[in-house]
Formats: C-alpha cells, structure tokens, sequence
C-alpha cells in the first residue's frame, strides 16, 4: 500500500490524528506458550505484519494494554491468561504521505509542470524525522493529480537548507519525460555557493565519484566504486578568505556540489556536516539552485527560469561579489 490508498485527516497534538478512522484494535490472551515471554515479542506474534520497533513505539505511546491497564515497557514479562489489547496506529512512515496545505511560491505552473521557488529550511520528500510539513505535503494538497503520481511528481531534490528553483511534474507523462531527460543530462541547473578559501585554478570540473561515506553514515563523500559525478565550478569573487562560485551540474548526487568542494578544500559557508563554519551571518549552508533550463515535458517549448537568492544569501554573496550575480 502507499500513499494513494491511505486516507487523510487532522493532526492532533501527539502527531497522531484524532478519531482516525480505520485503527484496528487486536486483543488474545496470553497463551502457556508466551508464559514469561517480553510484552514486544508477544506483539510480534498479535501483528506479525508490523516490525517489532514499531510495536515498541506504540507501547511507549500507550496503545498497548495488559488486563486493561497501559503497558510501561516493552520489556515487561507476561503471565499465561493475561489479556492483551493493541491498537494498531499506522507507522509514521505510512501516516507521511498526506495533503498539507503551505504556501508554494510558484515561478510557472501549467497542466504537466510546475516550477517553483524553495524557501530554506523545507524539506522535499518525507524522512526520519521528517514525517510532514515536507513539499510533498504541500503538493498533495496543491492539486489533486499529485496523489496518483510516484513521490506526488518529485523529479529531483534540494537540500532542506539549499534554497532555489526546482521543477515538479503535475502528470504521469510529465514525470516521465523530466526523469528521462534529467538522465540524459538534457536538463541545466546552475547554482551560486559561497565557500571558505581560493579557488585554484579559479576555473575547474571537478569529475569525482560520490558514494555514501563510510565512516559517517548521514554524509557522502568521493568514494571508489561511487557514482559517477561530475560539477564545474567558475570562482566569480573572492574577499576575506571566501570565495563566491557559480556551480553547473552534470549530474545529480546527494549533497553532490557540497561533497565536491569540500573534497577540493572548499566546504560551504555554514555548511557544517562537510566541515563549512558560519560566516557572513550565514547560518545555513551557502548555496542557491539560481537558474534551471529544459525543455517542457510535454510541448518540448524552451524553458528557462531565474531566482533570485533569498535575503540572507544575497546579503553573504554582496560582501564578497560586489552584486548578486545570475550566470547564463
């Protein structure tokens, strides 16, 4: 099951929906055979379906009762005759995919695409720790087609704290069309970063594979047996150690131009995950997606679209460039 069978409904204070319909309750009594067993294994055995550490979050949440009192811990140790009782709330990761209305700063919008500004701080796509108020919350609610398409027509991602333009298909041949061109590099996005140190030489590609990184499980990194990836990079300014960089992509990875500069020397300004300190009143890591070229998905019309970076950024990039630059 996703998304598109699943219905929605109000949040509650817990995270939790009130009145959710559809809460299944299970109840049995404890056989001889679980006799001494853990509360959590005896779960497993009620909900097979549903993984263990989901069972125990539900103890903690206190959808788990023994002889008609809340159980602690998933621990406990049960008694042959004792009466179980589960209400079997959806998982989080089931309960992410849901219209969430939010405000979406539209640059283009037409039946098949929609291109739109990202602000900071917004995630894309629903993740631990993330389980809504992401785009696609949004896009679920933004218009209805988005509930039958795969990731609500998600074609590629900004990093939540990465700012700029990006594009969302609005139909299944849409979609279609921006993957297959996005894979044949048929798509241009440019990008504007601010990094610590100078560039030399000021102009490069830098052609390094990119993998998830071994030591840090939450980082990437330039890895033998990585993904191919590739970013060029043009230095336009640099003033008290920092550099202003217009950047091209070649490719697609995770943190992809974030990984390449700080495999050079040059991590983002605030970029902390890959080694950039906060400067220039820059909080979060110094990047703009400013520019994004294709053709439309469906009529193959020319598409080109600028954004302007967000106040914080263009207040970084001005101390060091002189004036916001959009490169074409």
């Amino acid at each position: 099951m996703d998304y598109r069978d699943r219905p929605s409904g109000p949040a509650g204070d817990d995270g939790l929906d009130a009145a959710e319909p559809g809460i299944e309750t299970r109840a049995c009594e404890i056989a001889p055979a679980l006799h001494g067993e853990r509360l959590d294994k005896a779960l497993v055995a009620l909900a097979p379906e549903f993984s263990r550490s989901h069972l125990q979050h539900l103890i903690e949440l206190g959808h788990v009762r023994v002889d008609g009192l809340p159980a602690a811990t998933a621990a406990r140790r049960l008694r042959a005759g004792q009466k179980l009782e589960l209400e079997l709330v959806p998982t989080d990761e089931s309960r992410a995919f849901r219209p969430q209305a939010m405000a979406i700063a539209v640059l283009f919008e037409d039946e098949h695409l929609l291109v739109l500004d990202k602000p900071a701080g917004l995630v894309v796509h629903p993740a631990p720790g993330n389980w809504s108020g992401t785009l696609l919350n949004g896009l679920l609610a933004h218009h209805a087609a988005a509930a039958t398409l795969p990731r609500a027509g998600i074609v590629h991602r900004l990093d939540k704290d990465t700012s700029g333009v990006m594009m969302v298909g609005k139909t299944l041949p849409a979609v279609t069309a921006l993957v297959r061109d996005i894979g044949l590099r048929d798509v241009q996005r440019r990008y504007l970063a601010l990094v610590h140190g100078l560039l030399q030489p000021p102009t490069q590609s830098i052609e390094a594979p990119i993998g998830r990184d071994p030591a840090v499980r939450v980082r990437m990194a330039v890895v033998a047996g990585g993904r191919p990836a590739r970013t060029d990079v043009k230095q336009v300014a640099e003033s008290e150690g920092i550099s202003a960089v217009a950047c091209a992509l070649h490719t697609g990875r995770t943190h992809q131009i974030r990984v390449h500069l700080a495999w050079r020397g040059h991590p983002l300004v605030a970029d902390a995950l890959y080694g950039g300190k906060p400067a220039l009143g820059m909080e979060r890591q110094a990047l703009h997606a400013v520019k994004l070229a294709l053709a439309h998905p469906i009529t193959r019309e020319p598409l080109v679209f600028e954004c302007l970076p967000p106040s914080d950024f263009t207040n970084a990039w001005n101390r060091v460039a002189g004036v916001t630059m959009l490169p074409h």
